[in-house]
Order: structure tokens, then C-alpha cells, then sequence
């Protein structure tokens, strides 16, 4: 089961899974954003999503944090069933900026339309087709959202947490063609700030992932032209700002 819990200082999470957990989250998320190419105006926010498979990945090879989380098990069922056992699971753990896990909910969206389309040949409905409703990679991303949205609610007031739903939930937002550097703008305006005021962020950073404002056009305009000049994809310019060295987590 995939834990999802707030830093102590709230400049991300960390996403907590034994070795399955993360092995099928890794498959269903590679599943469901389809082969490279597959959905071409996709590209830059298919890339972008991938960032947590690569952390997945890492994490199976012992390249990230990991902890020890109680697996149920009492000294009196290990007595009854005459079996030697750790009363501890280990779990991996990676950590991930809000703005960006934010992103990879919304983002995910897009692809579980796009995957349920192709599974259901675009038929009406698609979500309600025999191919889609058992489909166990959706499954797993849902089940993903649903970790996300539990840490929403156990991090953010309740008086944003409708604000947050609505605009997570109810958008007809579109990642398509999306200019992702914009998300690297939001991930350092988040960690300039202190604890406090990253919790109250939180809504403001899913309003501007969703409302696509008149600052996020000026970095897609200006992204997009850069890209015409050097005649390379949007996606492989880069933005002339840099990360802190070190994160206060």
C-alpha cells in the first residue's frame, strides 16, 4: 500500500511503499503514459510524469531512503502459529516536491482518458467499458490519486480543501502541449518559502497548475519560440534558474 506523507517542513512529501508497492506503481504509471511518441502532444508532461518512475526504479535499487513500518504481526500470533517473524516491513521511500506531486495527479488524468480510450476503442463512455473498468494499471494510478488526495486533506485547512477538490477534480484543463519548465518555476517560488507558508500554498500552487494564468502563457510563449529558434523540441530548453543545493525537507 502506497503511504503519502507531508515533510516536517512541508516542502514535499515522502511516498512510502514496500517493493511491490513501488514495482507496481512504476508499471502502472509506464502503462498508463503509453510508449515514447505514442501521444506525441503529450511528450514534455509524459516525460515530466516519468521523473517518479525514475525515483521508483532508483528506490527498488536500494538508491533511496527507506524505513521500517509495523506489519500487524503480535508476539501472541507468532506464538499461536509457531512461526519466527519481525514485527517490521521495510518500506521504500522517496521524497517529492508539493507542486510537483500535485502536478502528477492532475497530469495523470489526461493519460487514464487517453489510456481508457485506447483500451475501450473510443468508445462512449469509456470508463464504463469491460476493458477499462478492471484494468489494473488505472487501478494502481487511482489508487496513486487517492494517496495524494488523502495527504491533501490530513496537510491543508478544511477551508481550502473544497477549493483544492474543485479545482482538482472539476478542471478541464489539458496537459497537452503543456510547457513543464513552468513547474520548475513553482517548485523554487515553494521552497523559498518558510513551513507556515507552504501549507497555505499548497491551494495556490494547484490554482496555478490548473487556471494556466497569464504567466504561465509568457513562459510557453517564450519557451515555444526559444524552441523554434534553436529548432529543437520545447521540452529540451531550459530555463535559466537553478534549485537550491540543498532542501530544507
Amino acid at each position: 500500500m502506497i503511504l503519502i506523507e507531508t515533510t516536517p517542513n512541508n516542502a514535499g512529501v515522502t511516498i512510502q511503499g514496500d517493493y511491490w508497492d513501488f514495482d507496481q506503481l512504476y508499471n502502472a504509471i509506464h502503462e498508463t503514459v503509453g510508449d515514447d511518441g505514442e501521444y506525441e502532444a503529450y511528450s514534455a508532461t509524459r516525460l515530466r510524469v516519468l521523473a517518479l518512475c525514475y525515483d521508483l526504479r532508483h528506490a527498488r535499487m536500494g538508491d533511496r531512503e527507506f524505513t521500517f513500518v509495523s506489519n500487524g504481526l503480535t508476539d501472541e500470533t507468532r506464538l499461536w502459529r509457531g512461526i519466527v517473524a519481525p514485527d517490521m516491513n521495510l518500506y521504500l521511500s522517496i521524497l517529492v516536491l508539493w507542486p510537483e506531486l500535485l502536478f502528477y495527479a492532475l497530469a495523470l488524468n489526461d493519460f487514464a482518458e487517453l489510456r481508457a480510450a485506447k483500451l475501450s476503442r473510443d468508445s462512449y463512455n469509456p470508463f464504463e467499458n469491460g476493458n477499462v473498468i478492471w484494468d489494473a494499471s488505472l487501478a494502481q494510478v487511482r489508487m496513486f490519486q487517492a494517496a495524494v488526495w488523502s495527504c491533501i486533506e490530513q496537510t491543508v485547512p478544511p477551508t481550502v480543501l473544497g477549493r483544492i477538490r474543485n479545482l482538482m477534480l472539476h478542471s478541464r484543463t489539458s496537459y497537452a502541449n503543456y510547457a513543464t519548465q513552468y513547474l520548475d518555476v513553482l517548485n523554487i517560488r515553494f521552497l523559498k518559502l518558510n513551513s507556515e507558508k507552504r501549507v497555505k500554498n499548497i491551494s495556490i500552487m494547484a490554482k496555478r497548475l490548473v487556471e494556466m494564468d497569464d504567466e504561465y502563457w509568457g513562459y510557453w510563449n517564450g519557451i515555444n519560440r526559444a524552441a523554434r529558434a534553436y529548432g529543437c523540441a520545447p521540452e529540451d530548453i531550459r530555463l535559466q534558474i537553478e534549485y537550491p543545493e540543498e532542501i530544507d525537507w
